[in-house]
């Protein structure tokens, strides 16, 4: 299984960014997605996830009504939008794939793309 992230980059407080995940297609088609983030020097947690077949997705508190996941099936693509960034969004973002059920857990997803950093300060 094979996931392929990309969009990360530097922001300024208050900025936004898009991060992307592209999943092949038997993959999109069923298994549960999911967005982490770890900062350094820390664990590893649990941003944004969301069923295959769709639906309303999950959100961590920390980025609740910050950030929209969302699955574009024309594109296999599973981005995560972020808004109104803060210095503390700051971490390295993974895309992550689970076929036991939409968690929160990392240890609940079996397969992960290689991270894209994201940087927020002004």
């Amino acid at each position: 299984v094979q996931l392929q992230a990309s969009g990360g980059g530097s922001a300024e407080p208050g900025g936004s960014l898009r991060l992307s995940c592209e999943v092949e297609p038997r993959t999109y088609r069923a298994l549960d997605m999911g967005w982490f983030r770890q900062p350094r020097g820390k664990e590893r947690e649990f941003v944004a996830g969301i069923l295959f077949s769709g639906g309303r997705p999950i959100y961590a508190d920390s980025v609740k009504g910050r950030v929209t996941l969302s699955k574009d099936g024309s594109r296999n693509f599973v981005d995560l939008q972020m808004n109104s960034l803060k210095p503390e969004d700051t971490a390295v973002y993974y895309c992550a794939a689970s076929s036991r059920g939409l968690g929160s857990e990392p240890e609940a997803y079996d397969y992960w793309g290689q991270g894209t950093q994201v940087t927020v300060s002004s």
